[in-house]
């Protein structure tokens, strides 16, 4: 059973926020749309990973077929919520989309989720815990730049990556991360291999 590591340093929506938040997530999704416009979505041969915290397991499927599982894994040093704060080194759970990699990151290899997503935000506002403007100023840097902001209250550089130079022993026995998902060097490569951007990922 793995254990987290502490480490101290700790109404429904009214209808113009819905309209804007189903506008934005249209407009915010379209190119990924048009991508694979050729599938449908959640097309049978789809490949996809599933991250399950319980579990500390990592699954890649292909449609319903499992084909591979990474164990263990690890997550936030406070486990995994769907409502995820800057600096409290929880793992969103939610449905995400790779969007951006980085193949010279210290952790070896970075694959960038588009977090926090319009479904964060929303339950963020509704939480109490973002700001109508902050909520506004989300939309609105999603509407430009096609992606969500890194900088809001809900944090940002969430993603799935190695451990870099860091120690294997800490890896397989904690869960370790400011909030990612980690693997080991070897399996963030064989991710490489198969996923691309716009690869769904499920944490839960």
């Amino acid at each position: 059973m793995r254990r987290y590591l502490f480490v101290f340093v700790g109404d429904a929506p009214r209808m113009s926020h819905l309209k804007k938040f189903l506008l934005v997530w249209i407009l915010a999704i379209m190119p990924t749309l048009s991508a694979q416009a050729t599938l449908p979505p959640h097309a049978p041969d789809e490949l996809w990973l599933l991250v399950d915290d319980k579990a500390s397991t990592l699954y890649i499927y292909r449609g319903e077929q499992e084909i591979e599982r990474f164990f263990p894994i690890s997550l936030g040093q406070r486990g995994a919520a769907p409502i995820r704060v800057r600096g409290d080194k929880k793992t969103p759970t939610g449905e995400f989309r790779i969007n951006w990699v980085n193949l010279d990151s210290r952790f070896h290899i970075f694959l960038g989720l588009n977090y926090p997503t319009p479904w964060h935000a929303l339950d963020a506002l509704n939480a109490g815990i973002m700001t109508q403007q902050e909520y506004d100023d989300y939309f609105s840097y999603l509407r430009r730049y096609g992606k969500p902001p890194q900088d809001t209250v809900l944090g940002g550089d969430i993603g799935i990556h190695g451990i870099g130079k860091g120690d294997p022993s800490i890896h397989q026995r904690f869960h370790w991360t400011e909030g990612c998902v980690a693997v080991t060097n070897e399996q963030i490569e064989r991710l490489m291999e198969l996923v691309e951007i716009g690869t769904r990922v499920v944490i839960r």
